[in-house]
């Protein structure tokens, strides 16, 4: 049922008892969707989104673009897995295009970014190049507003 998985995707939060009522269906069979969903995973992880910015810690992300030579029989699932498997990697992406690869990292410096870069991901067999592109500001990030301050936009009128 794709609306209750929009609804789970919005906020994963709600109980099987709200979503019943929003969806105007009975609380066992929200249940039930929910639990079939996870077994096959379909629902593949709830996630908490943090301002990691207002709560004081700065971290440095970087998007790098990765062109690389497909493997023979494999083609680029074989790299890609062994990317993927840092810890410092946040998402990977196949991508049409003028590269192969996004890969986007996280580290606690520019310095820490640049060495995961150099020493792990640019050795890698197959890598041809990289790109390196550092978020300087985050406005939005899965589907949510990061910093939603509506500010007036008019001007003041006085007498």
């Amino acid at each position: 049922m794709k609306e209750l998985l929009e609804c789970l995707e919005r906020d994963h939060t709600q109980t099987p008892e709200q979503l019943a009522i929003m969806l105007n269906k009975p609380v066992e069979e929200i249940a039930a969707l929910i639990k079939k969903y996870q077994d096959e995973k379909v629902i593949v992880k709830y996630q908490t989104i943090i301002d990691w910015e207002k709560a004081g810690i700065d971290n440095v992300t970087a998007v790098i673009e990765v062109r690389i030579t497909p493997q023979r029989e494999v083609g680029f699932d074989a790299i890609a897995e062994r990317i993927y498997r840092y810890s410092e990697v946040r998402s990977l992406y196949l991508m049409s295009g003028g590269y192969d690869l996004s890969v986007t990292v996280e580290g606690a410096s520019l310095k820490e970014v640049a060495d995961f870069v150099s020493t792990k991901l640019s050795t890698i067999d197959g890598v041809v190049s990289t790109t390196t592109h550092f978020m300087l500001k985050k406005y939005k990030f899965a589907g949510v507003i990061i910093k939603d301050e509506e500010e007036e936009h008019r001007l003041v009128v006085s007498p």
